[in-house]
């Protein structure tokens, strides 16, 4: 179940064996919103896992933690900094300036995440570029492919690497574009059957739409 916030900013309820995975939490004041969507559902949300530390991705994580205080919560080793609000940069890491808003959150993660983990159903896949250690989810069941921020598909599909004017937020936020694009590549690699972003709606059978993304790009 994707919920939207303005038609802007998405979070996505997954149905799970044990309950639901929340991916993502949208902006600060989206928990009604979330637990309503659960409570249609009809099962307890058991985790949250955060692509990414972006202030609109990460926003009403401490509300729900309070309402939520047995469910799990998950994000990237390396993000997990950025959500303490530490800002420093590893020797390796490219030397590209930090962009979006990092609020931080008091919510600690109960563990981080690596590649090729599952998080129930989901698989985890590295997206770097947008942040330093953002996630993508892959749904095996059904090929969809929640993909945060490497992709958005509000007004047109495209890819973080570069500007959309006509939506330029995830693009102006994003930490090294050519990392992005290599992100890019890599998920549309994997031939998913639908693109679940974290900006526009759910875009089906987008492998098309994402090639053009990623040659808009200069991919």
């Amino acid at each position: 179940m994707r919920i939207s916030r303005f038609g802007m900013v998405n979070a996505y309820l997954v149905r799970e064996d044990d309950g639901l995975t929340l991916v993502d939490t949208a902006i600060p004041g989206s928990a009604k919103a979330i637990i309503a969507g659960a409570e249609e559902l009809g099962a307890p949300i058991v985790r949250v896992v955060l692509t990414h530390a972006h202030s609109d991705h990460i926003g009403s994580l401490d509300a729900l933690a309070a309402k939520l205080p047995d469910a799990e919560v998950l994000i990237s080793s390396r993000d997990a900094r950025l959500l303490a609000k530490d800002k420093t940069m590893d020797t390796d890491e490219p030397e590209s300036k930090l962009r979006g808003s990092y609020p931080g959150a008091k919510t600690r993660p109960t563990r981080t995440l690596d590649p090729g983990e599952s998080v129930g159903s989901l698989e985890v896949i590295a997206a770097p570029g947008h942040t330093p250690g953002h996630l993508a989810l892959l749904d095996p069941r059904d090929g969809t492919l929640i993909c945060g921020d490497a992709y958005s598909t509000l007004f047109g599909v495209a890819t973080s690497a570069k500007v959309n004017p006509r939506f330029p937020l995830p693009g102006f936020a994003t930490w090294h574009k050519p990392t992005a694009l290599a992100s890019a590549k890599t998920l549309r690699a994997r031939e998913p059957t639908a693109l679940a972003p974290g900006h526009g709606p759910i875009i089906t059978d987008p492998l098309a739409a994402m090639d053009a993304a990623i040659a808009k790009a200069g991919g």
